[in-house]
């Protein structure tokens, strides 16, 4: 993705749980509430310097959590995982 869109500077990732309840007809339930999660350095167009800054390029929490700069916050607010109706809200 040439442009990432970024929130504080910051990759992100959507977490939506989904149940398919059938295929024929389709049935899916989508599950109230999701989370986000971060990448924990700000994001810099890729260049050879940075490529394997997996903390800036990347949003896995296993990877992140080894990062000074990862914040658990609460999922309402700040921090490196947030909560999906929280991220909505900031988009409106």
């Amino acid at each position: 993705m040439n442009k990432p869109y970024l929130i504080d500077g910051l990759k992100f990732d959507l977490r939506i749980y989904v149940l398919v309840f059938g295929v024929d007809p389709l049935r899916v339930f989508i599950y109230k509430e999701g989370l986000a999660r971060f990448a924990t350095d700000q994001y810099i167009e890729p260049g050879k310097g940075n490529l394997d800054n997996m903390f800036m390029h990347l949003t896995n929490y296993a990877i992140n959590k080894n990062n000074d700069a990862f914040v658990e916050g609460d999922f309402e607010r700040d921090g490196h995982k947030r909560s999906l109706s929280m991220i909505i809200q900031y988009l409106e």
